[in-house]
């Protein structure tokens, strides 16, 4: 062995940096355990303790402050990954590739991967074993084609590779909508309806990736939702359903993982699609599962076409897997609901739970159906009687009591839920009748606001498709903390309004307030 790449310990040091999904550690230049120049050939490196490792890429430094001569500096996830004191002793050494690297590169040439090969590329996204250039060579070589079996072996390996939950009832529902569309809260909704009927649905949500508020950003609003596993069927089995973080519990990690850099590549294949859905699915036990396809000309889904072929997709990985799919294809049009944002959308959820006058009715009646969908699983409830049932629960009141005993089993929330203090008003230049309303564009307004980190941020909307306009009429207002965020998102509604009033640009100026 070459003595300049011979193990020698180091101390680990927390450097308090936020490497996202990535592990980074950090060694001096002047390091007395090893000499820096030799590690340049090598992007990443393994600390080892034991029985416990950790491939992480490697950095040099000249500044003592991250990393001393005789230390290793491990940034945020790293050190939590790793999961050892500071000050405790590791070697490190130049990681070797993953044996499964072959067989990513065999992909790209072409050729069709088996179960095994694929459980070995999965099991090493699941512990961080590649680096960000590999992990977009794997999906990149699956975009180009994957087989029906390809796709079957991806789906079983990513639900196996973490937590796998099991639940003592028969029938357990689920459902999840493909995303999208803005303000599209159903689930909060849709949970409290079902469980208060009787049906167990442990909703696990993620958070916001490209969006302004995922389901766990705005349930975070009302309750908390960093829900370990054993806490979580604790709840269910006392509530009959849930609405919590799914990467708190663990399911499908390697999910989480291609998710980061798909977004990046602006990957989004229907197969990856529904494996990366379907394995989250598998691993909460789910037995019936309704899937809501929202096809519009700015959601994910453009076409009845594309919907069907993904409607079959979804049905192809259910049957196999043995769970029971339904797909519907709903309204992709324009938003749901009044509000943009978790606040916005929490209070929209809180309306339509509490039989306000002023509830948004789309967000309500799609609830309720959504709802209705499910409940029609119920072998004691009499076909066709979803609707009727669904909505008795809401209008009683039972579903709110539902909710409010959901929040108080997973705790009070931490986030604040005030809307942001600086906003202003996007005003149409001229009047008419609203005929389309650009959902991507409304999704990255409210995020160049502020949300989802700032949970007050966000879009509350005047108009919809239909309305009539005056001119100089608000069409929707706009939330933020403070100025920067302000200006950014006033001058990108200056450029586009995301609104089209009878088939032109609604144009506004924008007054604060």
């Amino acid at each position: 062995m070459n003595p300049d790449l011979s193990p020698f310990p180091l101390k680990i040091r927390r450097v308090h940096l936020d490497t996202g999904r990535e592990n980074v550690v950090v060694i001096s230049r002047r390091s007395k355990a090893l000499r820096a120049d030799i590690f340049r050939g090598f992007s990443r490196v393994e600390l080892r303790l034991d029985d416990k490792t950790l491939l992480a890429t490697l950095l040099i430094t000249d500044d003592d402050a991250l990393a001393a001569q005789d230390e290793i500096g491990l940034s945020e996830p790293a050190f939590h990954r790793f999961g050892k004191p500071v000050g405790t002793l590791v070697t490190v050494a130049p990681a070797a590739p993953p044996e499964s690297l072959e067989a990513v590169r065999a992909k790209i040439r072409g050729r069709t991967l088996d179960k095994a090969e694929i459980s070995a590329i999965i099991n090493d996204l699941a512990h961080f074993r590649y680096s960000d250039m590999e992990i977009a060579a794997f999906l990149i070589g699956s975009a180009s084609f994957i087989t029906s079996d390809e796709l079957l072996a991806l789906t079983g390996a990513m639900a196996q590779v973490g937590t796998q939950l099991v639940w003592p009832d028969p029938i357990v529902v689920d459902k999840h909508c493909i995303g999208g569309i803005p303000g599209n809260r159903t689930s909060m909704v849709v949970v409290p309806i079902v469980a208060a009927h009787g049906l167990p649905i442990p909703k696990t949500s993620s958070r916001a990736i490209t969006s302004p508020a995922g389901t766990a950003d705005t349930m975070e609003v009302l309750a908390r939702v960093n829900v370990g596993v054993e806490e979580m069927k604790s709840i269910v089995s006392s509530c009959n359903g849930c609405l919590i973080w799914g990467g708190h519990v663990n399911l499908s990690p390697a999910d989480d993982v291609l998710i980061s850099v798909e977004r990046q590549l602006s990957l989004d294949t229907r197969e990856q699609m529904v494996a990366s859905i379907m394995s989250k699915k598998i691993a909460a036990g789910s037995t019936h599962l309704l899937i809501d396809i929202p096809v519009g000309p700015t959601a994910k889904v453009t076409s009845a076409i594309d919907a069907m072929r993904l409607r079959k997709l979804f049905e192809f990985v259910g049957d196999r897997f043995g769970r029971s799919v339904e797909v519907i294809t709903t309204d992709g049009h324009q938003p749901i609901g009044n509000g943009i944002g978790p606040v916005l959308e929490a209070n929209d959820v809180v309306a339509v739970l509490g039989n306000e006058a002023d509830a948004p009715h789309d967000l309500r009646e799609k609830s309720l159906r959504l709802a209705a969908h499910l409940l029609e699983y119920d072998p004691k409830l009499r076909g066709g009687a979803g609707y009727a049932r669904a909505r008795e629960l809401l209008e009683s009141g039972a579903a709110l009591k539902q909710m409010q005993k959901i929040i108080d089993a997973q705790g009070p929330s931490k986030c604040s839920a005030e809307l942001g203090p600086i906003s202003f008003d996007v005003k149409a230049a001229h009047e008419g009748v609203v005929s389309a309303i650009d959902c991507l564009r409304l999704n990255r307004l409210a995020r160049t606001a502020g949300a989802p980190l700032d949970k007050g941020a966000g879009i509350r909307l005047f108009k919809k498709i239909g309305d009539r306009v005056e001119q100089g009429e608000p069409l929707y207002r706009v939330y933020t903390f403070d100025g920067p965020e302000h200006d950014l998102a006033a001058s990108a509604a200056r450029q586009e309004t995301g609104y089209i009033l009878n088939g032109h640009e609604a144009l506004q100026s924008r007054t604060p307030s």
